[in-house]
């Protein structure tokens, strides 16, 4: 069974946006659990542009299935995410100016020992890298127990000789991944249509999927949204 993760940071964005009440990352975190989704995924951005604090502890409170939680490699993020410890820690890039999340994190031999603490909280940490053997080594050596590999790129290619030079790419780094003992994910910028060329891979293990959902969910419903994708990714 591939395991779904529902990114609601999206839903926080709509509530941002007239800084209001409604609508509730949290309602959504459980509707999304209630209707196939493995685990829930939020962003916290050192800006605070959508998810906040006090939706990460909340969501930490109720969530039944696994909390991952995105967050970039500060002092402050590391702090916080050792003192509400989710399930799971992934380790992105972050830009100021960026509207979303760009590429993959350029890791470093020094960010072993921030890892180490993440451990040593007792939290499983991801790190999200595009789909490079080298970078994937490096995760292997620093202690990241995932990774999640970037689709990004993939997601914005038209032409079909370079999503299948894409895909090759994908499904190498996935087999590098494995063979080394890490869990593997995949995520950014997927939606119903093109993630079925990635699950007919049959080496990704987990998806974590959120503004498609979230954008289809305007007009299904958010039951229907993430029942519809987890039944996609295992048909």
């Amino acid at each position: 069974m591939i395991k779904l993760g529902v990114n609601i940071d999206h839903v926080a964005t709509i509530r941002q946006a007239r800084n209001g009440k409604e609508p509730q990352p949290v309602q959504a975190a459980l509707v999304a659990e209630q209707h196939g989704a493995d685990q829930i995924t939020i962003h916290l951005r050192e800006d605070r542009r959508h998810i906040q604090d006090s939706d990460l502890h909340l969501i930490n409170q109720v969530v039944t299935t696994k909390l991952n939680l995105e967050m970039a490699l500060t002092g402050e993020m590391v702090e916080i995410a050792c003192c509400v410890k989710p399930d799971t820690v992934t380790l992105v890039p972050e830009k100021r100016e960026e509207i979303t999340t760009e590429g993959g994190l350029c890791l470093k031999p020094e960010f072993a020992e921030q890892i180490t603490k993440l451990h040593a909280a007792g939290i499983e940490v991801s790190v999200f890298i595009e789909p490079d053997e080298s970078m994937i080594k490096l995760a292997k050596e620093i202690g990241a127990d995932a990774v999640e590999i970037h689709t990004g790129k993939y997601a914005n290619l038209l032409d079909e000789v370079s999503i299948e030079a894409e895909i090759d790419n994908i499904f190498e780094a996935a087999k590098l991944i494995r063979e080394l003992g890490m869990r593997v994910a995949a995520g950014h910028g997927l939606n119903y249509h093109n993630v079925m060329r990635l699950v007919e891979l049959d080496v990704i293990e987990e998806y974590n999927i959120g503004h498609s959902i979230i954008s289809r969910a305007v007009f299904t419903g958010l039951p229907e949204a993430v029942l519809e994708m987890k039944t996609l990714i295992n048909s």
